[in-house]
C-alpha cells in the first residue's frame, strides 16, 4: 500500500519536472507507468502545479482582459480536470480495500484518501514557493525571516499529514475506520446545471 512518503516522492518530481521549463504550457511528460497509481498522482501535481501558476498570471495588475477570461476559463477546466482525478484516485482506494468489512464500530472518516491527498499535493508546492521566497536576493531581512517562519510552519505541516495518511491508510485496512466517496457534481461547469448558462441556451 501506498505510504505519504511515497506520495510526497511523487509530488515532489512533479514539481521539480515543471520547473525545469517554468511554463504553464510546457507538455506533461508523465515518467510513470500509464497504469500505475504513481501515474495518477503525478497527473494530479502537474495539474495543481500549472494551475498555481496560472492563479499567479492572472493577477497581473495590468493583465488584457481578454486574456484575463481565458485564462481563468483555463483555470475552471483545471479545478474540474482536479476533481476528476481526485474521484479516479479514490476509485484506485475503493478497490484496495473492497474487501475489507469495517467493524461495527468503525467511525466514518469525511475526508476521503484521495481528497487528503489533493491537500498533502497542494502542500508541497506551498513548500517550494516558500522556500523560494526565503532565499530571495531581492528581499529585505524582514521578508526572509518571516517567509522562514512560514516555511517552518508549512514543514510542520508536511510531517502532520504524512502522520494522518499513513494512520488512516492502517486504519482502514484493519477496519478501524470507513470513508464513503460522495462525488463533487460540480455545477458551475455543467450546461444543465448552472442558470446562467441553460438559460443562455433557452434564449438562442
Amino acid at each position: 500500500m501506498l505510504s505519504s512518503a511515497d506520495a510526497y516522492k511523487v509530488f515532489q518530481r512533479s514539481i521539480d519536472d515543471y520547473h525545469v521549463a517554468d511554463h504553464v504550457d510546457t507538455p506533461s511528460k508523465n515518467p510513470y507507468p500509464a497504469s500505475s497509481f504513481e501515474a495518477l498522482l503525478y497527473a494530479k501535481n502537474w495539474i495543481d502545479t500549472v494551475q498555481w501558476h496560472l492563479e499567479d498570471i492572472i493577477r497581473l495588475p495590468d493583465i488584457n482582459p481578454v486574456e484575463g477570461i481565458a485564462i481563468k476559463r483555463r483555470i475552471d477546466k483545471s479545478n474540474q480536470d482536479r476533481t476528476d482525478l481526485v474521484e479516479k484516485i479514490d476509485d484506485y482506494f475503493l478497490e484496495q480495500f473492497r474487501n475489507v468489512t469495517p467493524a461495527p464500530q468503525a467511525r466514518i472518516n469525511s475526508e476521503t484518501p484521495a481528497w487528503l491527498l489533493d491537500r498533502m499535493s497542494i502542500l508541497m508546492l506551498k513548500i517550494y514557493h516558500m522556500k523560494e521566497q526565503t532565499e530571495r536576493k531581492d528581499a529585505s531581512a524582514e521578508h526572509i525571516a518571516k517567509t522562514k517562519t512560514k516555511l517552518n510552519v508549512l514543514l510542520e505541516q508536511q510531517h502532520d499529514m504524512a502522520l494522518a495518511f499513513d494512520e488512516m491508510m492502517e486504519d482502514i485496512g484493519s477496519g478501524k475506520r470507513r470513508f464513503k466517496v460522495y462525488r463533487q457534481m460540480k455545477m458551475y461547469n455543467d450546461a444543465s446545471l448552472n442558470p446562467m448558462l441553460y438559460a443562455n441556451k433557452n434564449v438562442s
